[in-house]
């Protein structure tokens, strides 16, 4: 079953915002599991299929790099000094920064939660991309979009070109008695692959430009500006209505929906810009909904909880512990896996 591209995106940017409101390890992993579970079930037999598991590799790098920069320049300290590196000294206009010195169990751990946060939100991203076709997902886009979704749509199929690109490569070099591995088979593919994925995307520019992406099919200038003014007041309204509703303030929800109001009035505008038909577009059904609902369900929850599980101290120390209800809204996540069996 085929659901919707952005039924998927909604989904994994859902459980991407509940992991960045959580630094609990436990959460975390819970999430990873819930998005790993998914796209080993749903993904189709796609070249970009294989994405989710470049993230991963990638998040452990983003984990290792982050651990690895507080040893060495310092950050969180605490009273239980595992070891100490050499120091080296700086001069007096740059206090309050070091290079070297004690390491702290409570920075350690405090800065593995934190790499670990970033881990499982590039996890989120990556699940995105081996699910969903980002090149369907244009088509759904409104046409007062066109312009910005075109350079987003080119950004998103970097990874999934790059993983379909190395495949690739892998299995010729292999078809040629290449049994290389480690540096010396990354030197070898390395070229080939980033000369593959450009012309993949020299090609995808000239198939959208060809399309008509981006064309204004004769609009007048004083539209052009009326679309531009509203679109950018109603993404500046969400922004402040945004901030509102995490600060607490009242002023939070009509900003919010005034932001609703010009955005849309402004992409309806903006639809008489570029009149195009679409060959067989992809509908948003109920399914779809579900899916989309079950990962947004988990950012709400975690949005408003106040669970103060949800940042377990590292000074002191303490043993994390696993929230009850934004757990249970985490798992919703798994819905998907019902849905698409049923289809």
């Amino acid at each position: 079953m085929r659901l919707h591209s952005g039924a998927w995106w909604l989904w994994a940017l859902g459980l991407a915002t509940a992991a960045s409101r959580t630094t609990n390890p436990l959460l975390l992993g819970l999430i990873l599991a819930v998005a790993g579970v998914v796209v080993a079930t749903c993904r189709a037999n796609t070249p970009w299929a294989g994405t989710y598991g470049v993230f991963l590799k990638f998040g452990l790098l983003v984990i290792a790099l982050r651990v690895l920069l507080h040893a060495l320049l310092g950050g969180v300290a605490g009273p239980t000094t595992l070891f100490t590196l050499p120091q080296v000294p700086l001069p007096d206009w740059a206090q309050g920064i070091r290079i070297g010195g004690p390491v702290t169990a409570e920075g350690l751990v405090f800065a593995l939660y934190q790499g670990l946060l970033l881990a499982t939100i590039l996890s989120c991203v990556g699940a995105a991309n081996a699910l969903a076709n980002p090149k369907r997902l244009l088509r759904s886009l409104p046409a007062a979009l066109y312009e910005v979704s075109v350079a987003v749509v080119v950004a998103l199929t970097v990874a999934p070109q790059l993983v379909a690109s190395a495949r690739s490569v892998r299995k010729a070099r292999q078809l040629r008695g290449d049994t290389a591995r480690g540096a010396r088979a990354i030197r070898t593919m390395l070229v080939p692959v980033l000369e593959d994925a450009l012309e993949r995307s020299l090609v995808l520019a000239a198939s959208m430009d060809s399309r008509g992406y981006g064309r204004t099919a004769g609009i007048s200038k004083k539209d052009r500006v009326l679309t531009g003014t509203l679109v950018l007041a109603g993404l500046f309204g969400f922004c402040i209505g945004t901030y509102g509703l995490l600060a607490d303030a009242f002023s939070g929800w009509p900003l919010l929906a005034v932001g609703g109001v010009l955005a849309i009035a402004g992409l309806r505008v903006g639809a008489r810009r570029v009149p195009r038909t679409r060959y067989r577009p992809d509908r948003w059904t109920a399914k779809a909904a579900g899916v989309a609902l079950s990962g947004i369900a988990g950012a709400v929850v975690l949005v408003f909880s106040t669970d103060p599980a949800l940042s377990p101290s590292t000074v002191p120390l303490q043993a994390p512990e696993l929230p009850v209800l934004p757990a249970l809204a985490v798992l919703v996540a798994l819905l998907p896996v019902a849905i698409v069996r049923e289809a």
